[in-house]
């Protein structure tokens, strides 16, 4: 099976339109669009772009870096972002919008520094759940030669099998100890319940999805669920955070997912020569070679979705893997310049930091290169981990990649007056652009 990280130099050429107001960019010879050609070195820019203007946000930021946050702030004014679908369409106005999307998301492959390589996946079940709706499977299965990943398979009753297959990510926010089992199946802890309670409408979204005509798989992230580091920071080598009391699981959950903890696993992995993105898109793209070894799932028509964290692994699935042909991505998308501006503590995580990456592309390129697949963005109003300029600009922006790729009706912007879920009412309508895509 050749790389996960540079199959998706094999998609189609899309049609040519035109884009507006761009960002201030760095001229890039057009040569660098050929296909393999490496993208070019980041540039400064000698004018640099118009700092924001914090009263355009929509919402007083709610976070800075002190002191040196301005400093930050003129330092990102002078990244070229010279792989921005609308500034690189304004530069090469005769060119198509593959070339760019070549460009983009060798850019993007490259910057996340990990390759798993072949391996077999030596699949097993190890548990088998029914209802009547769906059978639920336990699972494992080898992302790598150093991962072997738990997580859940669901096989929909009542409906012709094959099936369209969707792969279901769990957020980051809530208990972390938990992972795949804070959207399937019966909550195993009072703060499961909870959290859904908050997050979904109390739905565990997988068993939701599946009970709703598809396959389905979920897999723990990274230092989530039963991935999470045991024997740090002073807690047990071994445990079972269904068993724990409320009160040892709210320590447990706080030592695992304290930024000291966080930022050391970001060393490790740096320090191993990997990202964390890396490694939650290798493990995401090998969720789908699982599917394709399912012969109830139907290879054509496989989707993506997730809420917070769980949509940003939506959007770089989206931009990467060839695979997937719809996706709803929940709660994480945003202009990259306002979001310096206004919050990068509570917004800007593990999952989001690939040096040598934000200075050539911005976050609505991760849709605008997925192109034609068939994208939803969820961005609620009330959403405050985002300003709402932000969310309004990058949704702009990635309508216009659409037009210019020639798909303009397989994106939709879907803003609802909601704050940070993935409630019962974006259920219905990810499930209906699921079923118009997919089905």
């Amino acid at each position: 099976m050749k790389s996960i990280l540079v199959s998706f130099l094999l998609t189609a050429t899309m049609s040519l339109s035109g884009l507006a107001e761009p960002k201030a960019v760095a001229q890039v010879p057009l040569d660098q669009a050929a296909l393999g050609a490496q993208p070019g070195p980041s540039r400064l820019l000698e004018t640099p772009r118009a700092l924001v203007n914090v009263e355009e946000l929509g919402r007083p930021p709610l976070g800075n870096y002190g002191s040196l946050d301005a400093v930050i702030q003129k330092m990102r004014s002078y990244r070229p972002q010279d792989l921005n679908a609308e500034a690189w369409h304004v530069q090469h106005p005769h060119a198509n919008y593959e070339e760019w999307a070549r460009q983009a998301r060798r850019l993007l492959a490259e910057g996340l520094h990990y390759d798993p390589g072949e391996v077999d996946l030596n699949a097993v079940t190890t548990e088998r759940v029914e209802t009547d709706s769906f059978v639920r499977e336990r699972i494992e299965f080898n992302t790598a030669a150093w991962f072997r990943v738990p997580g859940y398979f669901y096989t929909p009753k009542n409906v012709p099998l094959p099936a369209p297959a969707l792969v279901v990510f769990h957020e980051w926010g809530g208990p972390i100890l938990f992972g795949a089992e804070r959207v399937c199946g019966e909550p195993v802890h009072p703060a499961l319940g909870e959290h859904r309670e908050k997050a979904t409408s109390g739905r565990p979204i997988a068993d939701w999805f599946a009970s709703h005509g598809y396959a389905v798989i979920v897999i723990d992230a990274y230092h989530f669920g039963h991935r999470a580091p045991r024997g740090v920071g002073g807690l047990p080598d071994t445990f079972d955070p269904a068993s724990l009391d409320t009160e040892t699981l709210k320590h447990y959950c706080d030592v695992v997912g304290s930024e000291a903890q966080l930022y050391l696993g970001v060393r490790e992995l740096n320090w191993a020569g990997t990202t964390w993105a890396g490694v939650n898109y290798g493990d995401d793209s090998r969720c789908i070679d699982y599917l394709l070894s399912r012969k109830e799932v139907d290879p054509e028509r496989i989707g993506c979705t997730g809420l917070s964290g769980g949509g940003w692994r939506t959007d770089i699935m989206a931009a990467l893997e060839p695979r997937i042909k719809a996706a709803v991505a929940v709660g994480w998308m945003t202009e990259s310049d306002m979001q310096q501006a206004y919050n990068l503590r509570g917004a800007i995580g593990t999952f989001c930091l690939l040096p040598g990456v934000w200075d050539r592309i911005d976050v609505p390129d991760l849709i605008a290169m997925a192109a034609p697949k068939a994208v939803m963005v969820v961005s609620g109003k009330k959403d405050i981990l985002f300003p709402p300029a932000g969310q309004k600009e990058a949704a702009r922006q990635i309508a216009k990649a659409y037009e210019w790729a020639g798909v303009a009706d397989r994106f939709r912007n879907y803003a609802p007056d909601k704050e940070h879920c993935y409630d019962a009412e974006i259920q219905d309508e990810a499930l209906a652009w699921f079923d118009k895509y997919l089905k």
